[in-house]
């Protein structure tokens, strides 16, 4: 990539010559915001053993620390996720939490609450038959909410693991309601401005029944909330073969389209870098997304620019910070390939049924090397044409491994 111009010039030639137009793409680009999870961070582990990584972060300033490396690396990863009660500062002060991030330029971003690892969550949080237990989880909630105004965040962002293990354990219309009335209580709580995201997954921890199973059911819970309660999609949590981009669509024609926790997954929900096992289908929901972010009908034009892009990935093998900036870097590229479909020519062979014209005009953008492109708009960001290397050159890991040395265990994980 050391000359990049020239072949982004060329590029740029021939992405003329299909009347896309460069100078928009390079400012959508500019314009794209992948936020990083505080977790990632830090040590976690497989379902078996979290795996201790010299130099992983284990306050949360030191998560802030390590996600202001990486916008300044990659220029659009300025908000970070914090998760309660893996973040709460020491001293309890959130609103000095959220003046360090901005020092570091960064922000806070979305608020996650933890309703899932005390030994009371046993038999679920919200959907829990002991109302205490409903109370203690809803108390949280509610906590979190009061957080968000502190830290200036407009995401609650919200994953159950409730469910049952057996058949009878429990009443799944029981649950469903208890569920509905609880989500009310936190609805009704959300600082002005302030979106809460729902999460889904269709099987894990319980093996029987799952209370939120499926997009459908966010969806439904979304619509009795009211608007500022959407879906939030996260990439590991579908069954192999789930059209994942279809659902994105339709999230986004009903302008209930929230957010995206971006992982990869072989089998299950695997925490991944994005983009590792089948890059193909993060290109088809950019496609979706971008598809959305040009057309001018709504609410899926509006929805779509209000989309939060934020990472949910555990890395326990492959190191802690250059993998968050190799998948902000993903997500970048299957962005700039969305940008350069030829949208005029892909409605054209639609409405006239060419279907091998529209599949290849689709895949012709996602083979397209836009590489060059990527390092011009870096380089117009002022930042580097190859953030990795850039990071790997800075000295950064040897710094935090000799001041922060190995943690058995950090980010709430055991």
């Amino acid at each position: 990539m050391t000359n990049h111009r020239a072949a982004y010039e060329l590029l740029a030639e021939q992405l003329a010559a299909q009347a896309i137009d460069i100078d928009a793409t390079k400012v959508a680009l500019k314009q794209q915001r992948i936020e990083t999870p505080s977790w990632g961070y830090a040590n976690s582990g497989t379902r078996f053993k979290a795996f201790a990584w010299p130099g992983a972060a284990t306050t949360t300033r030191q998560k802030l620390d390590d996600a202001a490396v990486v916008h300044r690396l990659t220029g659009i990863a300025p908000s970070v996720a914090v998760h309660i009660p893996w973040d709460k500062p020491e001293d309890g002060d959130y609103a000095a939490m959220c003046q360090y991030a901005e020092a570091q330029g960064i922000r806070i971003g979305a608020v996650n609450p933890n309703v899932f690892q005390d030994d009371a969550y046993k038999l679920g949080s919200l959907g829990n038959p002991d109302g205490g237990v409903r109370e203690q989880a809803l108390d949280h909630i509610l906590e979190c909410c009061e957080i968000m105004a502190k830290v200036k965040s407009d995401a609650l962002s919200l994953w159950f693991a409730d469910g049952t293990n057996y058949a009878g354990q429990d009443s799944l219309r029981g649950r469903k309601r208890r569920f509905e009335e609880s989500l009310r209580l936190v609805y009704g709580h959300l600082p002005p401005g302030g979106r809460m995201l729902i999460e889904y997954k269709f099987f894990e921890p319980a093996f029987y029944s799952t209370d939120l199973p499926d997009w459908g059911t966010a969806y439904a819970w979304c619509l009795k909330l009211g608007p500022q309660a959407q879906v939030l999609v996260d990439l590991g949590h579908h069954a192999a073969g789930v059209n994942i981009e279809q659902i994105v669509a339709f999230l986004l024609d009903e302008g209930r389209l929230g957010g995206f926790h971006f992982n990869n997954r072989k089998y299950a929900d695997d925490d991944l870098i994005v983009g590792s096992v089948n890059p193909y289908e993060l290109f088809l929901i950019y496609n979706e997304l971008a598809g959305a972010e040009l057309a001018a009908d709504e609410p899926a034009h509006t929805t779509a620019r209000n989309v939060a892009y934020m990472l949910d990935q555990c890395h326990n093998i492959e190191g802690k910070i250059a993998p968050v900036i190799y998948s902000v870097l993903n997500c970048q590229e299957a962005y700039a390939k969305a940008l350069i479909v030829p949208r005029a020519r892909l409605a054209e062979a639609q409405a006239s049924g060419d279907v091998l014209a529209a599949h290849r005009l689709l895949t012709d953008a996602f083979r397209t090397d836009v590489r060059p492109l990527l390092a011009q708009v870096r380089a117009e960001l002022g930042v580097p044409a190859d953030p990795i290397a850039a990071y790997q050159a800075s000295g950064y890991e040897q710094q935090i491994r000799a001041a922060r040395g190995t943690a058995n265990a950090s980010g709430g994980f055991q």
